[in-house]
């Protein structure tokens, strides 16, 4: 479809170490369309970040590195194309929005002059001309006196703003996708709820699509059109966020919602029992079959594929494979 702007095909990100393979991400596909925001979600160390990084091409270089499958990017395999090529995509036609962004930012320039580097690299800009393109983003993204803070480093910054000026640098190539990996961790309440407006009001002028990575399900409820869930390098759920949180359907993503605090609910949070699998010694089964408490035979020894439960809904659950039934 022409407003495919993503299409990830059976992505496989793996890394061979002393121990063994460890299958980051193993197998997944997805779509992402302009305008719209995609919610990867999972807790830590399920492949989130590693499926952003290779989006990106950042892992697949060195010889313990083994990237296969396909990433559609407006029609063009990423995986295919040569690292000055992806120089030219990074920071322009993709932008990333890092986890930490006092590691992000470079402690001894000034924050105007990392935004500006943006259009000088990629579209050949002059310096006066760069430079007020990182005021216009400073500004974009609602940091006030523009023109005095962009002349300031990043230590001067507090932490929302230095995240807001992550943003702006992540914007100043005017992006058709974006990749948010935990734009909102360590910062309170009040700015999470600011990054994710802005987020939003940017996605609305420039109809770019976004993967927002998170393992906050509020984040997702509140921004996201779709959501797809992650354990273990797999993905266990695919489907519309109102969907997901009015009829999950996967065990994972049932005991993930059961474990959220609801505002008047007394009864005692439920953890999801047990830990996730070790990713270098995975067996051939469903990776939540330890976890699961439907589990039965065929998932110690198959791993489910993505059943459809209606046109838009897919889960990776023998529960919902209708032949068997």
């Amino acid at each position: 479809m022409e407003d495919v702007l993503l299409d990830v095909k059976e992505l496989k990100t793996h890394f061979k170490t002393e121990k063994g393979v460890v299958k980051a991400v193993d197998g997944i596909s997805f779509q992402v369309r302009r305008g719209e925001i995609l919610g990867i979600v999972g807790e830590s160390g399920c492949g989130k970040s590693i499926t952003s990084q290779s989006i990106l091409r950042l892992v697949g270089y060195k010889r313990n590195e083994l990237v296969s499958g396909q990433v559609l990017f407006e029609g063009e395999d990423l995986l295919t194309k040569k690292e000055k090529n992806m120089l030219a995509i990074r920071g322009s036609k993709i932008g990333l929005i890092a986890q930490d962004p006092m590691t992000s930012l470079n402690p001894v320039y000034t924050v105007g002059n990392q935004i500006a580097e943006v259009p000088m690299i990629h579209e050949k800009a002059s310096k006066k001309s760069a430079w007020q393109t990182a005021i216009a983003m400073l500004k974009k993204v609602g940091i006030p006196s523009a023109e005095d803070r962009a002349d300031q480093y990043p230590h001067q910054f507090s932490g929302g703003m230095r995240q807001r000026g992550v943003i702006g640098m992540a914007l100043a190539g005017n992006p058709s996708l974006l990749i948010a990996d935990e734009p909102t961790t360590a910062l309170d309440v009040t700015i999470q709820a600011q990054v994710l407006d802005l987020m939003l009001k940017l996605r609305d002028e420039t109809n770019a699509g976004i993967i927002m990575i998170t393992h906050d399900l509020g984040v997702v409820a509140e921004i996201c059109d779709k959501v797809a869930v992650m354990y273990a390098g797999k993905i266990v759920e695919q489907a519309p966020v109102e969907e997901l949180f009015a009829n999950p359907k996967h065990p994972y993503t049932k005991g993930l919602l059961k474990s959220l605090p609801k505002l008047g609910d007394k009864e005692r949070l439920q953890p999801v029992e047990g830990q996730p699998p070790n990713l270098n010694d995975l067996h051939e089964g469903c990776r939540f079959a330890d976890r699961c408490p439907f589990v039965f035979d065929k998932c110690h020894t198959e791993h489910p594929p993505l059943f459809s439960t209606d046109s838009n809904h897919r889960t990776a659950c023998y529960l919902y494979d209708e032949e068997a039934e």
